[in-house]
This record gives structure tokens, sequence and C-alpha cells, in this order.
């Protein structure tokens, strides 16, 4: 598939980088010259300095012989424009970055169907969306449910008394409990690990499970941890993000956001209806204090500065508070959050950038997530036809030793299968995927 990405940025670098691993033919689309030389000399990419909503440009990039075209610059208009052109040039399919929430409204979504837009992808949105995730589940970094809540997703960190700390993956059933649950990955320091039979836990590991709906209560329980119910939330930053998560959050928790813009203020104060906005300097701790920040359940911050996002976050928890969200803009720093005390490091970008991946993966993908920190992915794929999978038990289809099937959700049932599994038509197979074996998975289930 040949691809066209428009915008080589955060975003574009990041699908590009992704892309270029698995081999695809790659062209990147940039007026800056010296952002493409940076793309070139780390990826395996073909680049093209001009403007990609200028038609020369685009009949110059291929775009008559694209499969996708991806308009991620940093310009909204830019990349509408780009969008409508590639499709009508003869793309087959072609996404653009928004960051107007009013583009998002179905009635608007099908006008830009109508102009040729496949489908618009926010930052903003589609991180406000994970924040919430994270804070309705505070006691887990991680949660992530498929088809409506039959399966989860869940991430959580060993601390000194979880009684999995020195357990081996295979003595977890010995442990008494009723909970249905597989683990599927171990972050371990900046290292990933498919977890066997014979891992042993350490604390302090990252691990992420999948389990049945309904047992998220008694996984709390059984790695140790307590149920928390959040009412009080405090969000650091005005930013865009700010506030797209204070309107996503502030019919359901009580928010404090803070503010050092007096005019950013009075706008926030109109734009949000339940939310108390102050007006202050982030670094001024006992400014927090006075607004509440010992009394709060979750801390969110969300400037547009990482370093003062990941301090904040940092005091927020020495001050007791216990869950603790900060956005960062390089995402070198996300690998780092559970080893600095910080919950969870969220990048709007990276969301964004996994978000969008989904329309590049072969096979019936009804699902696609990555996990923050982790090279890998998590992929639900359909099974759409009679193939190798559904004739042979998963022990002897060759499947790859760096990938791991978590779960299959076979109608209403959410099973996890061992060897001798056999799959069968329309199960929805929920695997994690480390990067290499993403080509033998995309064969398998193609």
């Amino acid at each position: 598939m040949r691809i066209i990405i428009a915008g080589a940025g955060d975003v574009g670098f990041h699908l590009a980088e992704l892309l270029a691993f698995e081999n695809k033919s790659i062209t990147l689309i940039d007026k800056s010259q010296d952002v493409l030389d940076y793309a070139a000399t780390h990826l395996d990419v073909m680049t093209l300095q001009g403007d990609s909503s200028s038609i020369d440009t685009l009949q110059e990039a291929g775009v008559n012989n694209a499969g996708l075209v991806l308009a991620v610059t940093t310009s909204e208009k830019n990349n509408i424009c780009t969008a409508i052109l590639a499709k009508k040039m003869g793309a087959r399919r072609a996404i653009a970055r928004v960051a107007n929430q009013e583009y998002l409204e179905e009635a608007q979504r099908s006008t830009f169907r109508e102009l040729g837009i496949d489908s618009l992808i926010s930052p903003t949105q589609l991180a406000s969306e994970e924040i919430f995730r994270l804070v309705r589940e505070c006691s887990f970094t991680d949660h992530f449910s498929f088809e409506e809540g039959k399966a989860h997703l869940i991430g959580i960190t060993l601390d000194d008394y979880s009684p999995l700390v020195n357990q081996q993956i295979a003595e977890i059933n010995d442990i008494e409990t009723d909970v249905a649950l597989r683990p599927i990955a171990i972050l371990r320091g900046h290292r990933t690990i498919i977890p066997r039979g014979n891992t042993v836990l350490r604390r302090n590991d990252h691990i992420y499970f999948i389990t049945k709906g309904g047992n998220t209560d008694k996984l709390i329980n059984l790695v140790g941890k307590k149920k928390v119910n959040v009412k009080n939330v405090m969000i650091l930053g005005g930013t865009q993000l700010g506030e797209a998560t204070a309107k996503r959050l502030e019919q359901t928790y009580n928010i404090t956001l803070i503010e050092k813009d007096k005019e950013r203020c009075k706008e926030l104060a109109e734009l949000l209806h339940n939310t108390l906005v102050i007006n202050g300097d982030y670094s001024n701790i006992n400014l927090l204090e006075e607004e509440g920040l010992n009394k709060m359940d979750a801390f969110i911050a969300l400037s547009n500065n990482s370093e003062t996002n990941i301090i904040a976050s940092l005091t927020a928890k020495n001050h007791g508070v216990y869950k603790t969200i900060a956005q960062v803009e390089h995402k070198e720093y996300v690998h780092i959050s559970q080893n600095i005390g910080v919950d969870t490091l969220i990048n709007k970008k990276l969301i964004a950038a996994n978000n969008i991946f989904r329309y590049v993966r072969k096979g019936h993908v009804e699902a696609i997530t990555s996990l923050h920190g982790v090279d890998a992915e998590i992929i639900e794929y359909v099974i759409t036809k009679k193939n190798q999978t559904t004739k042979k038990p998963l022990k002897d289809l060759h499947f790859p030793n760096t990938a791991l099937i978590g779960s299959v959700i076979r109608g209403d049932e959410t099973l996890l299968p061992n060897g001798d599994f056999q799959l069968q038509l329309d199960d929805k197979v929920i695997v994690f995927a480390l990067p290499e074996a993403i080509n033998k998975l995309e064969k398998l289930f193609h």
C-alpha cells in the first residue's frame, strides 16, 4: 500500500516510524526541509518538500495510486483541504486531523464524508476521553474495554504490598480467587516482557491483564490495591486539552481548574458550567493548597510545559493525591512514568497516531490501541472467513513468540483460550503484539 503522510511533526513522524517498520511505501510531505532531512536520516521513507494542499505537490507524491492519505499537519485548514483534494484525485482513503470540536459532531462528520474525507481525528478529543477513563478507574494506570465491556484490558503497578510480588505467573491461579484473568504484558523499566508461566513478578512491575467484564473490582483486591471513588479533581492548565477535559469531567466530578492567564480564565468561566476556574501561577504551591490540593482525589496537569506537568504531579502525590496524570509533549517521556512516581503520562499526539494506525492494518481489524510506554499494540481481529486459523488449534498455528492471544469474544461469551482452543467464524480475537510480530499476524488473520 502506498501511503502519503502530510506533516512531519510528532504525529506524522510517529506514524511514519510505525509504518516504515513494516516496509510500507511511504511519502512524507512537509514545508520544512529541515524537518524532512531529520525524518530521512531516521526513517526509511521518501520525502517531498511542499504544500500538501497543492495539487502539483499531491500529483508529484503519486496521490492517484495512494491507498491512504493522512493529513496531520498542525494546520486544520490545510489538513481538510489536503484530504478533500487527495480523495478527488484518486486516493482510496483520506483522513484529516482537526482541532475544532464542532467538526466531530455527527452532522458535521457526514458533511465531511460527502466532501470525501473518510475520517476526522482530534488529538484533543481522544486524549480527553482517555483521561476520563483513567479517572473513572483510578486504581488502574490504563483501562480499555472491548465489545461494550465484555472484555477489559487493565494496567496496574505492583507495589510492596501486592501479594503477586515474587510470584510466578503460573502461581497466580493458585491464589484463592474467582477472577478469570490473563496477564499479557509486563513493563519493567523500559523493557516490555511477554509473560510466560515461569516469569516472576517484581515490585514496581507494571502488569497488564485481560479480564472478563465485571471482574475489575476483584482484580483490584487480587493485586492488593484499594478501591477509591473519585469526587474532587484538580486540573492544571486552561489549554485546549484542559478545557476539553474539564467539559468531559464536570458533569461527574467536582472540578477545580487553575490557569495563569487572566483573560483565558474569563473565557473558561463562560465555556465551563460546573467547573471552578482559578487564576493563579502553576508553581505556587501555597495557592494549590489554598484551593484544596490536599482534598483532591485526582490531579491532572495539562499545561503546555512537560516539566511543569511532571513536577506538579509529583507535588500532588506528596500531598496525598491518589491519582496523578500529566501531559507531556515529548514522546520519550511516556516511557518513564512508572519509574518517577506519576501514575500516567500521556501524549495526545501519540494517542492520535495510534488511533489513526488502525486504518492501515491488514485483516478485519475491529479496534486497536497502544499501552503507555509499551512498544506494542493490542489488536482486535475479527475472523471473517474460514482460513487456517479456524482449521487448527492455536498451538498448531505457528503463532509468533512475540505475540499473545489475550481473549476471544464469541457471541456473548468472553473466553481465555489455551493451546487446544480452536477459533471459529465471527470470533473476535484480542491479540497483544510486539512490532516484529505484526507482519506474521497480518498474514495469519488476513
